[in-house]
């Protein structure tokens, strides 16, 4: 019987009762909310998928009598009490999937089948806790397991390794402490690894990785694992992801991860590593992710980098690295995240005679470092991808960055509306630029008007002068903007409809004349105009009390962009149509209405 995804409600009909030799039942996708107490009576059933709906009772039927059932589905529903036992006295089950409800208490294997056939087994996001049971072992041919996101305690039971058909394994978010289980190197079978966000501390004294092991993905981030780094992972050979973020990790990087040619994602931020980032990465590396930030690696960035040819993520924010601005980083074709913010680099981020590139970047971030000179006008006109106006069929099909397929995402930390935030996933559109910090001087560049994606722009901290660039207005959607603590000269009255900006902060320049009077402007903080003395217009923002006269002469009214200006965004509108393609002339100029996106997920 097959009544997914309709808009059926309230129980199962007692009716169904009597169907007993149906054999397969497929509710899910509707809106049940109870009746589940029928199935014991379908003992012909070898399929039962009651997935998103919303039952609310336990399960408190005996369901052992289904002697042909193999596959169980409650997932998304909100069934509580506690682990339904009697599936496990079914000898022909195969696969259990219990996530996403509100199931709690201790589980217990002991009463399994002796010749279970189990195969998968996830109960993850749910309520559960106590000690992962000795009792596993009697699942000798499970592959999969999904215990995550419960209340589970203690240590994994060693008695696990005698599961020896484990492919899979995840225990992230749960309350697991001491050892990481030896399982994870000794067997031959296990790819993907996940036990993030637990309290592991250590591994065993003596590490010996197996002749075969198969081990591609291992998360262990977000722990409390401390010690030198472990060089046993060199001896996986065809580890794709390695994940080991947010621990006490110390000493330097070794050289020998070199030889893990098929790395895809390395995430060692938010240690203690010290040292060089050592010359890792070969030629035709497969490197698609690379953070290291929060660290204390000095030196200089490893050459070898450019040989990551697929790279798209790179974060060393945060470390000592003193090095100059790496204009040959310019040359990746995929590169769309670069943070090279709070380390020591210094000199230009301007060389005429080194083409500037980053043809694919949405979010840089070079702040608090020490950084000097002037920016040419056209200095951003190559960043294509910030300029591009995604429609709704340009969407990517994974909207976060990282690796959908180990569910590994990119993160950073960014200075949002003020506030420096950790934010743990990345839309794929999202678009950002943090110069802040710096020893920029000059004018700001008025190229920036070309890039209509972007989202964030933070400029502040640094020795710009001149007027504030009316081509800010053509980024419609820019949401964030600081200017503060520059030497900037006015604020262009054009600014005042851009309708998606939330936070500006243009306090501590020379800024004079009228504050835009718009809803955007008005409804900022007082302190977004501090130090500024020559600025009128605070009534609505500051009150009477913060009140500067209206000057008596007249002014004359501001457009939208100086001749000049208008010039040079014609000519460097006209070069990218012309450079890249028709398509890239045209995207530009089309103006992007969406809604607003919520473009980070928030730790």
């Amino acid at each position: 019987m097959r009544l997914w995804d309709n808009d059926l409600k309230g129980n199962i009909p007692t009716s169904f009762a009597n169907l007993t030799k149906l054999s397969e039942l497929y509710l899910f996708g509707n809106q049940f909310t109870g009746g589940d107490t029928v199935l014991a009576n379908l003992t012909s059933l070898s399929i039962i998928d009651l997935s998103l709906n919303y039952f609310k009772s336990s399960i408190s039927a005996d369901l052992s009598g289904l002697h042909n059932l193999e596959r169980f589905s409650v997932y998304n529903n909100s069934f509580s009490g506690p682990f339904p036992l009697s599936l496990l006295m079914i000898p022909s089950l195969v696969h259990i999937d219990l996530s996403q409800n509100h199931f709690e208490g201790p589980i217990d294997f002991r009463n399994t089948f002796s010749l279970s056939r189990l195969r998968v087994l996830y109960v993850g996001f749910n309520n559960l806790d106590g000690l992962i049971p000795e009792s596993i072992s009697k699942l000798v041919n499970l592959e999969y397991l999904d215990v995550s996101h419960n209340n589970f305690g203690g240590q994994v039971p060693r008695s696990i390794s005698k599961v020896v058909n484990l492919t899979s394994v995840d225990l992230s978010y749960n309350k697991l402490e001491g050892q990481v289980p030896d399982f994870v190197w000794r067997s031959s079978k296990l790819d993907y690894v996940d036990l993030s966000y637990n309290s592991f501390n250590c591994f065993a004294k003596s590490v010996e990785v197996i002749d075969g092991a198969s081990l591609t993905m291992l998360n262990l981030g977000s722990n409390s694992v401390d010690g030198p780094f472990p060089k046993w992972i060199c001896k996986v050979k065809d580890l794709y992801a390695l994940d080991l973020s947010n621990n006490h990790f110390n000493g330097s990087i070794p050289q020998c991860l070199k030889y893990s040619t098929y790395f895809h994602t390395l995430n060692l931020r938010n240690n203690s590593l010290s040292g060089v980032l050592p010359d890792l990465f070969i030629k035709d590396s497969q490197l698609r992710s690379l953070d290291v930030s929060s660290n204390n690696l000095v030196g200089k960035l490893p050459k070898s980098l450019i040989n990551c040819e697929r790279i798209e993520f790179l974060n060393v924010k945060g470390n000592k690295i003193m090095d100059t601005f790496p204009f040959w980083l310019g040359s990746l074709p995929y590169l769309k995240v670069l943070m090279l913010g709070s380390n020591a680099f210094y000199g230009p981020v301007y060389n005429p005679s080194a083409y500037l590139g980053f043809p694919s970047i949405r979010i840089i971030d070079i702040s608090n470092n020490n950084f000097v000179g002037s920016l040419p006008q056209d200095y951003f006109a190559n960043w294509l991808e910030m300029s591009l106006v995604w429609s709704g069929s340009d969407i990517p099909q994974f909207k976060y960055m990282g690796n959908v397929n180990f569910s590994t995402y990119d993160s950073i930390d960014l200075v949002y509306k003020g506030v420096e935030t950790d934010f743990d996933r990345i839309f794929e559109g999202f678009s950002a630029i943090d110069f802040s910090g710096n020893r920029f001087s000059g004018h700001i560049p008025g190229s920036i008007g070309l890039l209509r994606e972007l989202r964030l722009l933070n400029l502040s901290g640094n020795a710009f002068t001149g007027n504030i660039p009316p081509s800010l207005a053509n980024i419609t959607n820019l949401e964030t903007l600081d200017l503060s603590r520059n030497n900037l000269c006015e604020i262009p009255i054009s600014l005042g409809k851009m309708s998606f900006l939330s936070n500006i902060n243009f306090s501590y320049n020379h800024l004079e004349g009228l504050i835009p009077q718009s809803t955007q402007f008005a409804t900022q903080s007082c302190s977004s105009f501090l130090g500024n003395i020559g600025l009128y217009g605070f009534v609505e923002i500051c009150g009477e009390s913060h009140h500067v006269p209206v000057p008596t002469t007249s002014k004359e009214p501001e457009e939208p962009l100086s001749e000049s200006e208008d010039q040079l965004l014609n000519w460097i509108a006209a070069a990218i149509a012309f450079g890249p393609g028709m398509f890239c002339g045209f995207v530009i100029g089309h103006i992007f209405t969406s809604y607003k996106h919520k473009w980070f997920i928030a730790r």
